[in-house]
C-alpha cells in the first residue's frame, strides 16, 4: 500500500525547493532538516470534511533523532576540515552510537534523554510551518482535494 503523500510526490518535490530558503535561514543545516523530515510523517486532520481538512506535521518521532543532528553537524565539520566536537557527542557518535540510541539503549556518556528542548520545540515549529506550505501550495495548484482522496483511501 502506498503512502497517500505519493499521490502529491511532484508538489512535494515544488515545495522542498521553495522551502529550502526557509530551511537556510533556520538553525538547521540541509542534512539536519533531510533528518527531521525522515522522522515527520504529513497526516490530515479532519480529512472527511473538505472545507475544514488540514495537512499537519506529526513529529512524535522527531525527539528521538535530535541527538543525531549533533553528529550531523560534527560529521559535516570534520568533512570540511573544521574541527569535531566529538567530546560533545554522547558516545563519540558513530554509527554504532547511532543505533545504540535509536534502539533507546542509551551510553554510558548519555545523562538524560539527550533531547536539547529548544532544537526539538525548532524542529517542530519548522515542519508545522512546512505543512502548511504544503497545505497552500496545493490549494494553489488545485490538488488539495487529490491528496484529502488519497488520504481517505489508505
Amino acid at each position: 500500500m502506498s503512502h497517500w503523500t505519493d499521490a502529491i510526490i511532484g508538489e512535494r518535490m515544488a515545495v522542498d525547493g521553495s522551502f529550502s530558503d526557509r530551511v537556510t535561514a533556520s538553525q538547521f543545516s540541509t542534512a539536519e532538516w533531510d533528518l527531521i523530515m525522515t522522522a515527520t510523517d504529513l497526516e490530515m486532520v479532519e480529512a472527511e470534511d473538505p472545507e475544514a481538512a488540514r495537512i499537519v506535521a506529526n513529529t512524535d518521532d522527531v525527539a528521538a533523532i535530535i541527538p543525531e543532528l549533533e553528529s550531523i553537524r560534527a560529521q559535516t565539520a570534520a568533512m570540511g576540515g573544521g574541527p569535531t566536537s566529538e567530546e560533545q557527542t554522547p558516545s563519540g557518535g558513530g554509527i554504532v552510537g547511532s543505533i545504540k540510541r535509536a534502539l533507546g539503549l542509551g551510553s554510558d556518556g548519555d545523562d538524560g534523554d539527550g533531547v536539547d528542548g529548544e532544537k526539538l520545540a525548532a524542529a517542530e515549529e519548522l515542519t508545522a510551518e512546512y505543512a502548511e506550505a504544503l497545505q497552500t501550495h496545493l490549494e494553489e495548484a488545485d490538488r488539495f482535494e487529490q491528496a484529502r482522496q488519497a488520504y481517505l483511501d489508505r
